[in-house]
């Protein structure tokens, strides 16, 4: 099989979808791989390096397009892509399609195979391709926050660590997860006083077990939610819904009873937020304010850390992608539940349920084992 990957043009997007330890295990198992000129530049990694694994390098991304039977990328395709994708091309990516109608609609009229990161789910529940990205962004969420809660970027100018005769922040975290609980990590260590909201007893269990002195647990709830909000200098949205929109859990109303300035970010953009108010921000641009409010909203927060994320992506998505390349989509599928449930289209038909029931298109979704 050939496989194809090439440069990511979202916003501030420095990660790659392969890196040259991953060129050669698709080569060591006999395929061949194009990559685009320059794409590994913003992790660090030069042309030589995927040349020298045994890669073809290429200037232009039509090119990879129109040969390669699997696309390898680390964002899904913008709109400017969608009419590179081909018929029957498997794009092995993170889509997010349940906040993303276009998107949806695009695979499906263009027959791509999109096989998703964020869905691939193994029997514990647990997200092996999303877990290294959500380890990212759950630890940049709360520096990210600190930083922009600094007066000069509209926040209420209070330094999150504090000072000797001065309090540390409130840092609230909603959802336990990888993300809560690497951003509960990061917080703590800074000093804060951290709330961790979940609705799951046994996670907060485990935090409570496993977390420092600073850090607070507590069962989620409307009454909870709203009193964490109103003593919050910090917010972190790190609720997730396998392949579906995240739940609305910050209104307008909840929001206005926040402190002034205080900031939200929210790791939930991808899947659409978590609060009434989010919208998607860049990195070049990552907060504006709504009710007085902070908000950051970057929804490919781990790009900025684009040679640790593309590594640890890669750690992760190569063993799949070794699957899809050797067995053909079908045939891997068939045999791997685990990555069967990664697959969201297949050649114009919507495979995955969660974004049916967003879009009301419930009636033309089928299961993956129905057409494979």
């Amino acid at each position: 099989m050939q496989i194809g990957c090439p440069a990511e043009i979202k916003n501030s997007e420095f990660r790659v979808g392969l890196t040259p330890a991953a060129v050669r295990a698709y080569i060591e198992a006999g395929h061949s791989v194009v990559v685009q000129q320059g794409a590994g530049i913003g992790s660090g990694i030069a042309d030589k390096e995927y040349i020298d694994a045994g890669a073809e390098i290429v200037q232009e991304a039509e090119g990879i397009w129109k040969s390669a039977e699997m696309i390898v990328k680390v964002k899904e395709p913008l709109p400017e892509e969608y009419h590179l994708m081909q018929p029957g091309q498997i794009v092995y990516t993170y889509f997010h399609l349940a906040a993303d109608e276009e998107l949806t609609r695009a695979c499906l009229d263009r027959e791509v195979i999109a096989l998703a990161y964020e869905t691939v789910q193994d029997d514990s529940g647990a997200l092996p391709l999303l877990k290294p990205m959500s380890e990212v962004a759950g630890r940049m969420a709360p520096l990210l926050g600190a930083y922009l809660l600094g007066k000069p970027f509209g926040g209420r100018g209070l330094l999150p660590t504090g000072v000797p005769g001065v309090l540390p922040a409130n840092v609230l975290i909603i959802g336990g997860g990888v993300v809560g609980s690497n951003a509960a990590k990061t917080a703590s260590g800074f000093g804060s006083r951290v709330t961790v909201l979940d609705i799951n007893v046994n996670t907060l269990e485990h935090l409570g077990d496993i977390m420092p002195a600073n850090v607070f647990t507590q069962f989620s709830n409307s009454q909870n939610l709203e009193e964490s909000l109103k003593q919050a200098d910090i917010v972190v949205g790190a609720v997730l819904v396998p392949g579906a929109k995240a739940p609305k859990l910050v209104n307008r109303d909840r929001l206005r009873s926040m402190k002034q300035g205080a900031m939200l970010v929210d790791v939930a953009i991808d899947q659409g937020g978590f609060a009434e108010t989010s919208r998607a921000t860049t990195h070049s641009d990552p907060v504006y304010q709504e009710e007085g409010i902070q908000h950051c909203c970057v929804a490919n927060m781990p790009g900025a850390y684009a040679r640790t994320s593309t590594f640890a992506l890669n750690n992760v998505t190569i063993k799949y992608g070794l699957e899809l390349a050797d067995k053909g989509v079908e045939r891997a599928c068939k045999e791997n539940h685990v990555l069967r449930k990664g697959l969201n289209t297949y050649k114009g038909t919507l495979t995955c349920a969660p974004v049916g029931e967003a879009f009301g298109m419930q009636n033309t979704c089928k299961f993956p084992e129905e057409i494979l």
